[in-house]
């Protein structure tokens, strides 16, 4: 039994919840979100709540159960507070800025990089800390993942682009002969 996928989601005040065809569809405002079940899970809204179940016994359904929960908590969480995620520069010269839905990045290369944002992110700059803001989960991830490439954190000197929340593992440099 699927420990996350028996507990319902409660749905707050300001998002509509409705299902069609087993496509579940999320809006508060102007934003829409959906979530296509795929005829594995059944869905149903009951008392303010949304209540998922497995199709049948077999293990494939009981994954998609708890999985299609987790989706559909996270488009609930992401439409009311959002996410967040942080990524911090180290390094000498290594400097960030946002003009309008691009993200300019100065990390020791001959050249900057400009990295555009996609439709939904916001970004924001303080001093070595890049904060990017928005209601999907998955595109924020994403996001920072793919800026975080551009200079990954060296084990020598930590310098680069990390999560703020991460921890660099240092190894010891060269040791002279005596």
């Amino acid at each position: 039994m699927s420990r996350i996928g028996k507990q319902p989601i409660s749905i707050p005040n300001g998002v509509d919840v409705s299902i069609d065809n087993g496509v579940l569809k999320f809006k508060k405002g102007n934003l829409t979100k959906e979530l296509d079940t795929k005829n594995n899970v059944d869905v149903k809204i009951e008392n303010g709540s949304i209540v998922f179940a497995a199709k049948g016994e077999d293990r494939q359904s009981r994954a998609y159960w708890g999985t299609y929960r987790a989706l559909a908590n996270n488009v609930v969480v992401g439409l009311t507070s959002g996410f967040t995620r942080q990524l911090e520069i180290n390094g000498v010269g290594y400097k960030a800025a946002v003009k309008g839905k691009i993200l300019e990045l100065t990390l020791g290369f001959s050249h900057l990089i400009n990295y555009e944002l996609p439709e939904g992110i916001e970004a924001s700059v303080e001093k070595n800390v890049i904060t990017l803001k928005g209601s999907d989960k998955q595109v924020i991830g994403q996001v920072a993942a793919q800026v975080r490439g551009f200079r990954p954190p060296e084990p020598y000197k930590g310098k680069g682009i990390k999560y703020v929340e991460e921890r660099i593992i240092r190894k010891a440099g060269k040791t002279s002969k005596k």
